[in-house]
């Protein structure tokens, strides 16, 4: 028997990537997705791979777990939400292995980070993983291999398309006001800022922007290292560090955004030395936040979780 999912927040653009991947996975099946807002509607409303399924979205009150039959239970909800929900799945189900999506859980030490580049050892077999957010995910794969080689703080100047702010109506994805526009927002403190700097284990400042495209989003990184660097050993270094990982490309080229987009990679490139002090480089990094940024990553965690390999289900052209 195909081990079962239930999606919890399946509606926002996230979930609907989600639905999208599952739809076309040879192993894991649905046993729910649920939402308030489009219950009786049909799945393929936001997800048309679902498309003559006659599969429809269903409410779920959070004192009803019990009822649902499922292997692995994927919250889709919003920030401070997803953590009284994977309390009461644990309640209901003792033994349910669950994937949160929201940064409820992504610095709690009771929680796998599901960085499967960075962290795959500890996630195969897990029962609780917290997938990382886009900006985070694109910022330390691209920071990584030269952590300890940082003279002070990188700085990332951060732009993504509206769909990062979700579908619920704000300044940040209302298309009249980022028509012609480059919208910047909590220049410091961001939630990524303080969730990169944990996981790498350096501080990073970190300058998040919204532009008026839908999905993907690129990173800018400015560095000073501690010893000067060269373009092709930067090069080299990356290509060595990412040769074996299926959802990494690394360019001479700075990447850009129509490269990635409804793709489930991280390209990083256009590495870029300064001949007035070569300690100093700059580099690019971009992914689809909708994908690699969410939902192929969560799929990525959730094939681990199953002991599958991480890729199944996963289209990579």
């Amino acid at each position: 028997m195909k081990p079962k999912i239930a999606l919890i927040g399946g509606r926002g653009y996230t979930g609907s990537e989600f639905l999208q991947l599952l739809a076309g996975h040879p192993v894991f099946s649905l046993s729910v997705a649920t939402s308030r807002s489009q219950a009786g509607q049909k799945l393929s409303t936001v997800a048309p791979a679902w498309t003559g399924s006659g599969r429809c979205f269903a409410t779920l009150a959070i004192d009803r777990l019990a009822s649902i039959s499922a292997d692995y239970w994927v919250l889709a909800l919003p920030n401070q939400t997803a953590g009284q929900w994977a309390q009461a799945v644990t309640a209901a189900h003792r033994n349910a292995a669950i994937l949160d999506l929201s940064a409820d859980a992504r610095t709690d030490s009771e929680w796998h980070y599901g960085l499967p580049e960075l962290n795959r050892a500890q996630l195969a077999g897990s029962r609780r993983i917290a997938n990382p957010g886009c900006y985070a995910t694109a910022a330390q794969l691209a920071l990584a291999p030269l952590k300890e080689e940082f003279a002070d703080a990188p700085s990332v100047f951060a732009v993504s398309g509206y769909s990062g702010a979700g579908r619920l109506p704000s300044d940040r994805n209302h298309t009249g006001r980022l028509k012609d526009n480059l919208l910047p927002y909590k220049l410091a403190g961001h939630v990524h800022e303080r969730e990169i700097s944990h996981h790498l284990g350096c501080d990073v400042r970190f300058m998040p922007h919204v532009a008026p495209f839908f999905r993907g989003i690129s990173l800018t990184i400015a560095a000073t290292l501690k010893q000067p660097a060269d373009v092709q050993a930067l090069f080299d270094r990356y290509q060595e560090c990412y040769a074996e990982e299926p959802f990494m490309r690394i360019t001479y080229h700075a990447p850009e955004i129509n490269h990635i987009v409804e793709k489930p990679n991280v390209q990083i490139g256009g590495f870029t030395v300064d001949s007035r002090d070569t300690r100093r480089i700059v580099m690019v990094a971009v992914l689809d936040n909708l994908l690699k940024g969410a939902a192929s990553q969560a799929m990525q965690n959730l094939n681990l979780m199953a002991g599958l390999d991480e890729t199944t289900g996963i289209p990579n052209d």
